[in-house]
């Protein structure tokens, strides 16, 4: 039932979402948005190395795609570039493919399980992996230019 999906952890998750608003200067910022219920999340991403060093976000979504904003924000500080694209898998997996849940200190993912039954609500669910996927790939991206064009130099 509908009744699981919306249980009182995913709800407590969405009440309480840490790291709100925005980075002063982020290495980049990326919005994943759902066309089927309206969802957006904004992240920024500071990396040092390959590890996420700074984050922020802004989470105009429903209870479940906030109560996944709410678990990434806990987490993604000190996660590496290589764990968070791994994430992103599991999570696609888990919802769309039956697969298990994140382990770890991802655990906690596994309240979202549920959602695998109502694929209405995949997308939402997945906007924050997706979003912070691609800020970290903006990131690489500015990275890569960078050494090609000091390697032409």
């Amino acid at each position: 039932m509908i009744n699981d999906v919306y249980n009182t952890r995913i709800l407590g998750y969405a009440a309480d979402i840490p790291r709100i608003g925005r980075l002063a200067q982020p290495q980049a910022s990326a919005t994943a948005h759902s066309r089927l219920c309206g969802s957006t999340v904004t992240v920024d991403v500071a990396l040092e190395g390959d590890t996420v060093s700074d984050f922020a976000h802004e989470v105009r979504a429903c209870a479940l795609g906030q109560a996944s904003s709410s678990i990434m924000a806990r987490h993604v500080v000190g996660s590496s570039v290589a764990e968070l694209r791994a994430l992103r898998e599991t999570m696609r997996k888990m919802l769309k493919e039956n697969g298990p849940p994140p382990a770890g200190r991802w655990a906690e993912l596994e309240v979202l399980e549920p959602v695998r039954d109502y694929k209405a609500r995949h997308a939402s669910t997945l906007l924050t992996f997706d979003a912070v996927v691609d800020a970290i790939d903006q990131i690489e991206a500015k990275a890569g230019a960078a050494r090609e064009a000091t390697a032409e130099s």
